[in-house]
This record gives structure tokens, sequence and C-alpha cells, in this order.
């Protein structure tokens, strides 16, 4: 392998992915990020970097302490049965960590205990009473999760205790009405308890530098010459500052799975959500113990030269771009060099389902089909922003099969074939029929390497496949199938077939960040291993070449199929979050009404007239309908997901016309709009419409 010609200096970094939850199996979702942040630390160590990729298992809550309980086992044993199984499906998703730990460990504890004491010492912990919901029948206080509800602001029923999902009003658990307990399903009563909190308007002025790049005048670091996050995510921050920074809630009242706070009376727990991210410095340190070349302090005081990149999902974002560099900060460590986040992911249009089986974990995806298809397509689709991407099944099938097989492999079989025939397996001593193509193939691997350093991956994929087409292109043109039918054609046949296979040899070092496997085999094939970047440009000449094999088959419907009808689940089970996201029982049918009752809700026809995205909302469209003999009237739906504005003008649809308006922070409701809906997903939500004919304003009987 060559030496890297990378004109920058060598780099040194620490890379994180987001630490997933230790009471779930991994699924295809949550692999977009840990795929992102693999093929970027690949390229980087092609280039010459030394690029150090940690992560650990997230092993701490409510909603760990309460599976453990069910499956009558102790957390301990719940997250280390857990750890081994994400092992097992990182491992085999080509996923190189080189570490991965759980935030359950002495070196996580010890962490936390050290910058919850620097905290509280520096003045930046405060400590007040709280209202929260307790759950008698648990003899436990309840996250705000775990309490549904009424919404206060829409009238929405089985609202979550901090926000509801219709109208987008954020509020406490105390707001809702016919408030019940997700674990128990009793009304939780309100009691106070006193909380720990992190001043984060301390940090203000230090943040608005930090997200800006420019100079940390307490640290001396060197300014940046790009912010640390993105732009999207900069704007978010900019909203959040002009809201005002609140005080983060640290502690959590026993029972708890968790880390006790330190130098209290009564017991507390820290929040899962200030020992996870310190898990990727306990993970690190975990590495430093086996590895004497490494040195933890080197790569976390604040002047460190090392960079510190995470990548996140735009879920947690709020965490990794305030609270996390604000807590490293006020300890007295370095903060982030750069936060990446990204979007979700969707099956086929539609939120990932158990009903429909597009809620695919990923063992199951292992026992169908090759973990590169599913690299090589979300390559496909990943860029430096943060939208979300898509997985449609008939385009991930098309893009494996035309362009690695139909394309790539396709340059290698064709081609292997008359060097193993004709010319004992040997390549030819020269290019001279392919030297005009082979001469791109270094101001390619810059356009390419750009690309990569950027993390605009699906870019770089379509660099890749515009090359391999002409590559194909030239083999058809030079037609070796018709050369080699005269012997005094044979030594252009030679030529040619060794051209081709080493720009197949390039494509696969340009492409083995995304398909690490199939890159072992190809170098092997060609007995070139290992694969240097700088390698590409360089041919191989004048030497045997291993008999060709398949390096990839084709992705068949049918695998897909068998994919989905094996992830089917009739009843899907909510897996929770860090804060206790679980779904109680829904599916039966609310309690009885009179007629009485019926009679007072008066739906009428409307017709939407205007329709528009809100902005700053994920779920709102703003609606403008006429109801007849009056003024149009304002409507805010909570169903972005499953349509686009536009497409509902025009539409006669049904609203509760008597509904007492309501006042959101993105104006007035005045009336609401019917729709049906799946429970486990906002996208298959079904306006009600009325037969051709109705008009505005009739009442709906």
């Amino acid at each position: 392998m060559s030496e890297s010609t990378d004109p920058r200096p060598r780099r040194t970094l620490l890379v994180t992915s987001a630490l997933p939850y230790a009471n779930g199996p991994i699924h295809i979702g949550h692999l977009v990020e840990y795929i992102q942040a693999d093929i970027w630390v690949r390229y980087l160590r092609m280039r010459g970097h030394r690029c150090i990729h940690v992560c650990a298992d997230d092993g701490h809550g409510t909603p760990i302490m309460l599976k453990a309980e069910q499956e009558g086992m102790s957390p301990e044993d719940l997250i280390d049965r857990i750890g081994e199984e994400h092992r097992a499906d990182f491992r085999d998703f080509a996923i190189s960590f080189d570490n991965y730990h759980t935030t359950h460990s002495a070196e996580n504890r010890e962490l936390c205990e050290l910058i919850y004491t620097r905290l509280r010492d520096a003045g930046h912990i405060d400590t007040r009473r709280v209202l929260q919901a307790f759950d008698r029948a648990k003899g436990m206080f309840l996250p705000d999760r775990y309490v549904k509800g009424t919404c206060p602001n829409c009238g929405a029923p089985d609202q979550y205790g901090d926000n509801c999902e219709v109208c987008g009003a954020t509020y406490s658990p105390s707001d809702l009405s016919d408030a019940v307990s997700v674990i128990s399903g009793e009304p939780p009563d309100m009691r106070e308890s006193e909380h720990y909190f992190v001043r984060l308007a301390d940090f203000e002025t230090i943040l608005r530098q930090w997200i800006r790049g420019e100079r940390n005048v307490e640290t001396s670091a060197s300014p940046r010459s790009t912010p640390p996050v993105q732009k999207e995510i900069a704007n978010k921050l900019d909203e959040w500052f002009e809201k005002g920074l609140e005080d983060w809630d640290i502690s959590r009242d026993a029972p708890y799975f968790g880390f006790e706070i330190p130098g209290i009376e009564d017991k507390k727990y820290f929040y899962v959500w200030l020992d996870a991210p310190i898990g990727y410095m306990a993970s690190f340190r975990h590495l430093c113990n086996r590895d004497p070349e490494l040195d933890f302090d080197a790569f976390w005081k604040p002047d460190s030269k090392v960079e510190l990149c995470h990548f996140v999902g735009k879920d947690i974002a709020y965490f990794h771009t305030l609270f996390w560099p604000a807590m490293l900060h006020g300890a007295g460590f370095r903060m982030p060099t750069d936060v990446f986040v990204h979007g979700f992911l969707t099956v086929n249009g539609q939120k990932m389902s158990k009903r429909t089986g597009t809620f695919i974990k990923a063992r199951t995806f292992l026992d169908h089909a090759d973990p590169e298809y599913l690299r090589y397509y979300f390559a496909c689709k990943l860029a430096s922003g943060i939208e979300d991407m898509d997985l449609n099944f008939d385009d991930f099938r098309q893009r494996v099969n035309a362009d690695l097989v139909g394309k790539v492999v396709n340059i290698a079989s064709r081609c292997a074939g008359f060097i193993h025939r004709r010319f004992d397996g040997k390549l030819a001593a020269r290019l001279e029929g392919t030297k005009e193509l082979f001469d791109e193939v270094a101001p390619t691997s810059k356009r390419i390497a750009d690309l990569y350093e950027a993390r605009e991956f699906a870019k770089a994929m379509r660099e890749i496949s515009a090359f391999a087409d002409r590559v194909n292109r030239h083999i058809d043109d030079r037609k070796p199938w018709n050369l080699i039918k005269e012997e005094a054609t044979w030594p252009e046949v030679h030529e040619v077939c060794t051209g081709g296979l080493n720009l197949f040899r390039a494509i696969m070092i340009w492409l083995s960040p995304v398909l690490p496997e199939m890159a072992e085999r190809a170098g092997e094939f060609l007995r070139s291993n290992p694969l240097g970047w700088d390698d590409a440009a360089t041919a191989l000449l004048d030497r045997k070449i291993a008999p060709f094999e398949p390096l990839l088959t084709r992705l068949e419907a049918k695998t897909l199929e068998a994919m989905v009808a094996s992830s089917v689940e009739a009843a899907p089970e909510s897996s929770g979050d860090q804060d206790g996201s679980a779904s109680p029982d829904s599916s039966g049918i609310a309690d009885r009404i009179g007629i009485e009752e019926f009679m007072k809700v008066d739906l009428r026809v409307a017709k939407v007239i205007e329709a528009e995205a809100v902005e700053g909302s994920d779920k709102l469209i703003k609606l403008q309908v006429d109801v007849g003999e009056e003024d149009p009237r304002t409507i805010f739906a909570g169903i972005r997901a499953a349509y686009e504005p536009r497409s509902l003008i025009g539409r006669h649809v049904v609203i509760v016309a008597n509904l007492a308006p309501r006042t959101m922070r993105f104006g007035v409701s005045q009336a609401m709009m019917l729709s049906a809906g799946s429970d486990d997903s906002a996208q298959q939500v079904f306006v009600l419409e009325v037969d051709e004919g109705a008009r505005p304003g009739m009442r709906v009987r």
C-alpha cells in the first residue's frame, strides 16, 4: 500500500456515534448514523489520519429498570444481554469501533462524579423543589413521558406529559386533563421533590462563541475555519437563545437505575441524559486503559488539538449542542470540534411500522441480505445536511443490482475471464489502450476525496457510478469478445482487460469506505491488499491475479418480501427512550357517550381554500377553510407527515365547527378537522372527506 499523498497535515480525531439505548434491538433506522460515521472514519483512516471511533450502550434510566422487572432479571443482566446483541449487530454490519463500552461502568461513574463536582464547586448547580407526577401503585415518580392524558391546548386525547403530537404545544404533566400513569393506568398524584439543576444560562456567551466557530477567549483555543454545527442547527440554536436558556434538571428520584449523586443526604440519581454523553469519555478512557500509547488528558484538555466529532440524530441535537458543550466547558474539559446532525429514516415513504413489517431489526436484515447492500444504499442517500431519507424498496433493489452488480462487478467479471482463459491469469505489461481513461483516475480521486471529507456521500457515489459507466462504455467500444477471435489482436485484448481491471481496482478503492468487505475480496482477487487511497492511480502490471469469484449477487424482490414478512408484528411493543417514552394500550374503544353529548358536537362540511406548512413545526399544516355563510376559518392540523399542503386545496372535509378556539404559538386555531389514523404512524393519517355535491356549511349527520 502506498503512502497517502493527502496534502493536509496528519490529523488526530476522536469520533463518536450516539449511544443506543440498552433496552431493545438495533434497527435499520439506528444504522443510518452508525453507517454514516463509519464511512467517514474509514475514509479518514485510508488517508493516513489517526481516527479513533468509540461508542457505548446507554444503560441507565427508568425504562431499563421497568423492562428488567418485567423480564424477571436485574437491570445489570438485561443491559449485559442487550449489549452483546448490539455488539454482534455492529460487528456484522462492519461498523469499525475501536471501543464499544457501556455507561454502566466504573469509568463513567468516576467521570460523572468529577464533572458534577466541578460544576457544583464552580456555582453552576442550583436546587429547587419541583412538582412531579407520582404513581402511588408503583411508589415512584414518573418521567414526563410516562404520563398521558388530554392536551390542555387542543383537547387531543392520549398525549404525552411533555408535548402534544397533534398541535405541538409543550406543557408539564400537571397541565393534562384525565392524566394517567402509563405504568399502572391510575391517575397520578402531584408531589413535590427537590431536584438539582445546571444553570445553562451561565454558559450562553461561551456557547454563542462556540457555535459561530469564534475564538474561545477563556481557553485561548484557535479560531475554527468552519462552525461546529450545520447551518440548520445554528439557526435552531438562535431560536433557543432568543427564547432563553432554561436550567437543566439533572436529577431523578428513587427508584431509578443509574448512578447516585454524591454528597447529598437524600438519595438522588443522575438523570440518564447527564451520564449518557459522558459515556463517550468513559468509553475512550476504557480504551486508554488498554492502550498505553493513548493519553486521555491530551484528548480532553481545553486546548487539545485533537478533533472531537459527534454524529447524532436531529432529535438529540439540543442535548449535544447546548447541554453537552456547556457541561464540558464548565467542568474544565474541551468542547466538541463538530456535531454532525442527520435526519430520520422512513421506509417506502412511511414511518417504520411493526404492523407493516417496515420496522426492520438489524439482525433481521442480516438474516436475509448482505449488509453491504444497505451500507451502499445509505451512502447513496446521505448528504451533509439534516434532511430525512427514505428507504424505498424498489429503488433499493434497482440501485444495488444496477450500480454494484451491473456496473462495478461486471467490469471485473468480463475482464477476468479473458485474462485467465487466454493469458494464464497474468496482467499485461502496459495500458496503452486504456491510458487516456486511466489518466483521469488521479483527478477523480481528488474530487471523490473532497466529497467524502465533506460527508457528501451521495455525491461521491454518483461520481463513482458515472466513472463506472465510462469504464463499461470503454470496454464495450473496444469489444474484446470480438478481438479475441483473431490471434493478431490478442495483445490488444490483454491490454484492454488489464486496463479494465485496474480501473475496477480504482473504483473499489473509492468504494472501500462504504463496502469494506467487498473491497477486501476485490483486493484478494487482484492480489493487491491492503488497498490504499493513492493506490488507485498506480497501475498493476505484469503480475498474476487470482481466479475471479462473484463479489456480490443480485438482490431479489423475494428477499425483501421475506424480510418484511418476518418483521410484521400484530401488536407493536414500545421500547421506550431515555426519558421513558412508552405507549399504553390504545387499541380499545373509548368510553361510550350518550346521544345528548354527541349532539353537542357541530360537525360541518368545509372546503380547503388555502394550505401551507407551518414554519418552525415538523407536524402542522395551516389551513384556511370555507364553512359557508361566514368568514373563512383557520385550522392548524398535525398532518404534515402524511400530506403535502397543496394536495389538500379544494377538498371538502369535515370539521368540528363549535370547538372553542385555541391559541397556539403559531396562531389561533378556530376549528378541528377530522381524520383517521394509525396509532403507530404519523404518516398513516387520512383526512375525512364527503361525497361530491356537498357544500361548505352543510351539517354532517
